[in-house]
């Protein structure tokens, strides 16, 4: 099958897709990525995006956001076909994960009784519209509808395309939320044991663009935070929140790491006088600790850990990479590129490939990364309007 998968993260960055061929069942399954395109997010929008990321976010913006992005992931995978010289008659299914605005895996009351829910926004009725494609979307919601948290839901990918029978791996995304999946030489796909460690290029681009009065959006290969000194009191004290005591599985985003966080270890850091590339260098560092204790209390525990395979933005950002490699000397570092795959198409790709199992009524969460009581074939399927008779 000929898919296209669609992806845009919580730093709201742009949508990844890629044209993916995929062929096989789980364990035999190959694919090959034919083409990989990111289109940014008009600035204007993505603010918009931003600006409904909160639990008071109205309802009317909300449900018109939800519908233009649908437009806009439609234009992303034409734009990706166009370059790629494919017609989009040729695709067999475009899998769009949508972006995420609320993700609720804590029970929260409603009426006397804790639901749990999700929300990614990018109406994919629209998208079917628009290109004229069976359209897979809306992954998450069959995870938490058998009590799993939703995510993460790429580990089932990161084991097809990383596991190893000689070595224990990690593939560790660093997107703005930061997920790790622990990959073990033994046990097969049942071992696979997955969570989000915690921000990942969250916190850091939103000090980034705070400390530098909106000139720059994220700190470009690091070198702020290259240049800039701890304050190990900030970083302990902001590695206090209890998300990173929590034990797996856990599942996060902007509800715990956003705005608000941002601004409290901001103020945090004028108090203590610190510089500006020292507050950042104290983010990034929290990035790095949180997944370095995440390992050491989750994973370590479980097994052997030879290899990490870094990916995401993050992968980017030189003081994260060289401080990840510092704080785990045991630990061999390498990127998605590294294995055969550009470091910003695996999201993307991932998406394909559990639309591919969704179009083939095969379950791709893994209860063991998301708590889920059972497998669950995830997805919502909307088709496009009927070709009309000459």
């Amino acid at each position: 099958m000929l898919l296209i998968g669609l992806m845009s993260g919580t730093s709201v960055d742009g949508i990844d897709s890629a044209l993916v061929e995929i062929t096989g069942e789980p364990d035999t399954l190959k694919w090959r990525l034919i083409a990989f395109h990111c289109h940014a997010w008009e600035p204007a929008l993505r603010a918009e995006i931003l600006s409904v990321c909160h639990a008071s976010a109205p309802l009317q913006k909300v449900v018109a956001l939800h519908f233009r992005c649908g437009e806009v992931f439609a234009e992303a995978a034409r734009t990706l076909a166009e370059q790629a010289g494919v017609p989009l008659s040729q695709v067999d299914a475009i899998a769009s994960h949508g972006q995420t605005i609320w993700h609720q895996p804590k029970p929260f009351l409603i009426a006397g009784v804790p639901v749990t829910g999700t929300l990614q926004i990018g109406e994919p009725s629209t998208i079917a519209a628009r290109t004229g494609c069976l359209v897979v979307a809306d992954f998450r919601p069959a995870d938490m509808a058998v009590g799993g948290q939703g995510a993460p839901l790429v580990p089932f990918v990161d084991y097809l395309l990383f596991h190893s029978a000689t070595e224990g791996r990690a593939v560790q995304n660093i997107g703005g939320i930061a997920n790790v999946t622990y990959l073990p030489k033994t046990g097969g796909a049942s071992a696979v044991f997955a969570f989000d460690t915690g921000p990942g290029n969250m916190v850091l681009d939103a000090l980034t663009e705070r400390v530098t009065g909106g000139v720059h959006r994220y700190d470009m290969g690091g070198e702020f935070a290259l240049r800039g000194h701890i304050c190990a009191p900030l970083l302990e004290e902001t590695l206090q929140h209890p998300f990173f005591r929590l034990a797996p599985p856990k599942s996060t985003g902007r509800e715990e790491f956003g705005q608000a966080f941002a601004q409290r270890f901001y103020q945090q850091a004028q108090t203590l006088s610190l510089s500006s590339k020292d507050t950042l260098a104290t983010a990034a560092q929290l990035t790095i600790e949180s997944i370095a204790r995440g390992y050491e209390a989750w994973i370590l525990p479980k097994g052997e850990l030879q290899r990490v395979i870094l990916g995401g933005g993050g992968v980017h950002n030189r003081a994260l990479c060289e401080g990840l490699a510092k704080r785990l000397p045991q630990i061999a570092f390498q990127a998605h590129a590294d294995f055969g795959l550009p470091d910003d198409a695996k999201e993307a790709l991932a998406f394909a490939v559990l639309g591919y199992e969704t179009l083939h009524l095969r379950p791709s969460n893994m209860p063991s990364s998301t708590g889920a009581n059972s497998p669950a074939i995830l997805g919502k399927i909307c088709y496009p309007p009927p070709v009309k008779s000459s």
